[in-house]
Formats: C-alpha cells, sequence, structure tokens
C-alpha cells in the first residue's frame, strides 16, 4: 500500500459546517468524501494539513 516514508490519510468526518479554511486543507490532501483515503509522502508540509484537520481524519503509517 504505502512505502514507510508514506502517510495513509482517510477523512472520517464530513467537511460540512466547517471553515472554509479547513475545506481548502482537506482539498489541497486530496480528500473528497467521507471514506476516501490517499497516500501522501511524510514530510513536514503535509503533516502541518494533517494537523489542521486532524479532527476530522485517520492517518496511518504502514
Amino acid at each position: 500500500m504505502a512505502t514507510p516514508s508514506q502517510l495513509s490519510i482517510t477523512l472520517k468526518r464530513s467537511q460540512i459546517g466547517h471553515p472554509q479554511k479547513m475545506r481548502l486543507v482537506l482539498k489541497g490532501l486530496g480528500l473528497r468524501r467521507i471514506g476516501h483515503t490517499v497516500v501522501r509522502p511524510d514530510t513536514p508540509q503535509v503533516r502541518g494539513l494533517v494537523n489542521k484537520v486532524r479532527h476530522l481524519i485517520e492517518v496511518a503509517s504502514p
């Protein structure tokens, strides 16, 4: 699935009712719908995006 230097990110909660900035962060991560999973590199930039919406997503590092 993903290499050790990557993160598997899954959207677990809806973005409805959250500020536009959070919606843009989810869009930047590539998350579109609940249950959608994307694999992103484990970089400080991606970690910063993940930190902004950590209550909406689930992160796994294989």
